[in-house]
């Protein structure tokens, strides 16, 4: 039996997209962590029973793209899989992100058939390594991350909890209630989606739901491949550095090969030529990998096309073993996975395809964490409590695009917007902390005709007791690009300033402990630029000034726009001499062009 019913196949599949976001408001509001419940470092999923990624809502892609390859190890590593099962998983050999995303699976049966997955995965506080967080860049294997890795471990049969894993798991980590609460809130997301979609089976029957979910995947396909088809074909490459490491001095090069089948509505992504796995836990699993090139191809195609295995099944890409973005060989550590150097390799992905032309491609976004989204750690005199979290309080300038400036609350590539921003008011309620500064960073973003997003300015410190700050991050001295004559964003940089006001600038590997009344202050990256920047409105020039986006000083240097000061003590755009400054800016080449 088929859906052919148009109607009703956007009633199914409608249907699975809001499964998923009950899921997800389930996650949130059970959630014990502040990671989860408030900055949203979490995703939801359907999988289906033949592993493809069938529906994922806001989900993180850097968590999502990689769900079906989980489910697959799931069914690979248990044949006897029954209702009342659920399994943990957050091993990046097997399908997951990296081992500090933990995933809760649960098959879902109906009529003696296993027809979906529900997928629900977080980035839990802690996962047992030796640092709280337990994200480590100078792990040089696995072993030495020292975390619990569960390669799809049974914690549930016959719907009730098996005891001696969830006791081995609290007894690991350094904040018990905080993994198991988070842990039970995505049981709880996952079960949800295992009552729903039982009762859309009842509904409409196992047949008719599954045809359904199979003829959404093929329009998902059509839908991919008609898009394809309006890029201009061609082959292209780009090239991208990380920041120097220990491990390389130099910093790390990544580097990309696009070719486009506009006639056949393909995309292939090669990403062989490139560095063998390093000693340090900087190396992308394949989930960080795939749904990085996913992420950077989705920028090019229209909005509209669902994000699951069918629009996936258009882009070939190409991997080879022991490759830094690439398939990890054992033991390499992908400890740091998801945001290094997967941030840089969205970016390089999503900017190369800048050289098809004009209208395509989308400049670079800010990746750096630092001190604007550290791991903080002390003791609450308040409560008598110890306490550690994530803290994401700054922010990375966004990507300007050929249609838009860039995002002011991008948070970092390869979250794509979706990590929320933690409030101000609220940490302070929640930690011995206080914020002297949350504030935009006027011209941090990079000039264009349409300018990158800006970065800001987070300064925070202990107000009790003494606290712990450690970050590890990019972006201090390769910066995000522009394209297409855009200009890059401004550079990461941290300090410490200590009682007197003295400042110390921080190292991107950081772990400092901070007195009451010393604080740090982070400034990310600033998002690129895209296109000539004397190409930019000069109106919006006139507006980024009156709104602080840009220096006034940067109106005349940088964008060739002149302002002239009004009788109400505004400004107003001298439009002959703009035309004229910006005439005799313009290379003769772009002249006659």
């Amino acid at each position: 039996m088929r859906a052919t019913d148009p109607i009703l196949l956007a009633v199914i599949a409608n249907r699975f997209e809001a499964i998923v976001r009950e899921m997800t408001h389930t996650l949130q509001k059970a959630a014990y962590s502040t990671l989860i419940s408030v900055s949203r470092d979490f995703s939801c999923a359907i999988v289906t029973g033949d592993h493809q990624l069938l529906a994922s809502a806001e989900g993180l892609p850097v968590q999502n793209y990689g769900a079906e390859i989980q489910t697959k190890s799931m069914c690979d590593l248990h044949s006897d899989l029954r209702p009342g099962d659920a399994f943990l998983h957050n091993d990046p050999y097997l399908g997951n992100s990296h081992v500090p995303d933990l995933g809760v699976l649960v098959p879902v049966f109906a009529e003696g058939r296993h027809l979906f997955t529900a997928v629900a995965k977080g980035h839990v506080v802690d996962s047992g390594g030796p640092n709280p967080g337990s994200e480590s860049m100078d792990a040089r294997d696995t072993y030495s991350e020292g975390t619990l890795v569960f390669p799809a471990v049974r914690v549930e049969r016959d719907y009730r909890e098996i005891e001696d894993i969830t006791r081995m798991a609290r007894q690991h980590v350094r904040f018990p209630e905080l993994w198991y609460g988070d842990y039970r809130a995505m049981l709880g997301a996952v079960r949800t989606a295992e009552r729903r979609l039982a009762e859309l089976v009842g509904k409409y029957g196992a047949d008719l739901v599954v045809s359904a979910a199979a003829e959404w995947l093929d329009y998902s396909e059509r839908m991919m491949a008609s898009e394809v088809c309006k890029i201009p074909g061609g082959r292209i490459a780009g090239e991208a550095r990380l920041d120097p490491l220990p491990v390389a001095p130099d910093g790390i090069p990544l580097r990309v090969e696009i070719t486009v089948d506009e006639q056949a509505g393909h995309i292939d992504v090669d990403l062989r030529d490139n560095i063998d796995c390093l000693p340090a836990g900087i190396n992308a699993s394949v989930a960080a990998t795939l749904s990085a090139v996913m992420q950077g191809v989705f920028s090019v195609v229209d909005p509209g096309v669902p994000h699951n295995a069918g629009s996936f099944r258009r882009v070939r890409i190409h991997l080879r073993e022991n490759c830094i973005v690439g398939i990890p060989r054992f033991p390499a550590s992908c400890s740091m996975a998801t945001s290094i150097p997967t941030s840089r390799l969205i970016n390089l992905v999503q900017s190369t395809f800048s050289q098809l032309g004009e209208g395509w491609g989308v400049a670079e976004g800010g990746v750096d964490l630092g001190a604007s989204y550290p791991g903080i750690t002390g003791f609450d005199p308040r409560r008598g409590v110890d306490y550690h979290a994530f803290f994401p309080v700054g922010n990375n300038g966004g990507p300007a695009s050929p249609h838009a400036d860039g995002w002011v609350t991008y948070t970092i590539p390869c979250v794509a917007g979706l990590l929320y921003r933690n409030s101000v008011e609220s940490d302070e309620r929640r930690f011995p902390v206080r914020f002297r500064a949350l504030r935009i960073v006027p011209g941090s973003g990079g000039p264009g005709r349409f300018r990158g997003g800006p970065t800001v300015e987070a300064a925070f410190g202990p107000t009790l007791a003494p606290m712990s700050v450690s970050s590890l991050s990019d972006g201090y001295e390769t910066p995000a690009h522009g394209v297409r004559g855009g200009a890059a964003g401004s550079l990461a940089a941290s300090y410490k300033v200590d009682l007197d006001g003295d400042r110390e600038q921080l190292p991107p590997a950081f772990d400092v402990e901070l007195a009451p009344g010393e604080h740090v202050i982070g400034y990310a990256c600033g998002g690129g630029g895209y296109g000539d920047p004397l190409e930019r409105d000069p109106q919006a020039v006139l507006e980024d000034v009156e709104e602080r986006w840009v220096p006034f000083e940067d109106a005349l240097d940088v964008y060739g726009v002149v302002l002239s000061p009004r009788e109400d003590e505004r400004y107003e755009v001298d439009v002959p001499a703009t035309s004229d400054l910006r005439r005799r800016r313009r290379p003769l080449s772009a002249t006659a062009r």
